[in-house]
């Protein structure tokens, strides 16, 4: 199912239903900025999509980075960003610990990430999740068995 907004480019598959999806900060980032209304839109209906389905997962470096970043953006919105960041606690955060940082270097170097991208990856890992939901790398690519997603390329499919 397509979002409203854009189309699915031709041959391009949907995530699998009842797949786990790691969704980075900038996703969430899009979902409350009103500076691109069309990013924005798609943005929340990958969100809403993902509640419904409890298909959403996510890391304490994504919220970290979602609440740093929205505050940023907006310093009145710093209680927005803090319900924010406690209800997405609901997507069971994966927490940094010894083993992610190791896998997360050992991605670094096999895929040759950024550490902050590599521990993305790491964490989607840790969450037994087959997608992970970016614009900050290439969609379509692999990595580690996870199929990387741009949000604004592919739409969420409908729940089952």
């Amino acid at each position: 199912m397509t979002a409203p907004g854009y189309a699915d480019p031709p041959g391009v598959d949907q995530p699998a239903a009842g797949a786990l999806v790691f969704v980075d900060s900038n996703v969430l980032l899009y979902a409350l900025d009103e500076a691109d209304p069309k990013k924005q839109k798609i943005a929340q209906n990958w969100r809403a999509e993902l509640w419904k389905s409890h298909r959403g997962r996510i890391s304490f470096q994504v919220l970290s980075e979602f609440y740093v970043n929205a505050v940023r953006k907006r310093p009145s919105a710093r209680e927005e960003a803090r319900a924010e960041v406690r209800d997405l606690l609901a997507w069971n955060p994966v927490v940094t610990d010894a083993a992610l940082l190791e896998r997360g270097w050992k991605l670094q170097d096999r895929y040759k990430l950024s550490y902050w991208d590599a521990l993305i990856v790491a964490a989607a890992k840790a969450a037994s999740c087959k997608y992970l939901l970016t614009e900050d790398l290439q969609s379509g690519q692999e990595l580690d068995g996870i199929e990387v997603v741009n949000p604004f390329v592919r739409a969420p499919e409908s729940a089952p």
